[in-house]
């Protein structure tokens, strides 16, 4: 599976720059390559970014988490998320899944990986639980 240019491109500007809060990206079959799907403003909340994720298709998604430790320093998590729904094709589920580790190794800088079925798996508490 082939990564598009653009994918690492925008990560980066999300790392360094943190131009965008998320990025959605979409293995496009025919072509045989990850491509972004969609990305996120800095403004836009967790809920913009779970709403983005399609219901019944997988995706692979980065998210840049900012968050307040206990000694209330500002800090900020990046997160791959690989969205596989239970009501996703099979064959999506597998090549999602076959990918997934080629495709997270072209974005280097993600501190922290879920792997969700359903929305309440990637949940802002989970996420919450999982940045510290």
């Amino acid at each position: 599976m082939a990564v598009h240019d653009e994918c690492k491109l925008k990560f980066l500007e999300l790392k360094a720059k943190r131009t965008y809060r998320f990025i959605v990206y979409k293995i496009e079959e025919k072509q045989k390559q990850v491509v972004v799907e969609k990305f996120g403003e800095p403004t836009e909340s967790y809920e913009d970014f779970a709403a983005s994720l399609p219901a019944d298709e997988c995706r692979y998604a980065v998210y840049d988490f900012d968050f307040v430790t206990e000694e209330n320093c500002q800090k900020s998590r990046i997160f791959f998320i690989a969205w596989s729904p239970d009501t996703a094709r099979v064959r999506s589920k597998m090549i999602y899944a076959s990918s997934k580790d080629r495709f997270k190794r072209e974005l280097d800088g993600i501190q922290v990986e879920l792997q969700a079925t359903d929305p309440t798996e990637m949940g802002l508490d989970v996420i919450k639980s999982r940045a510290t």
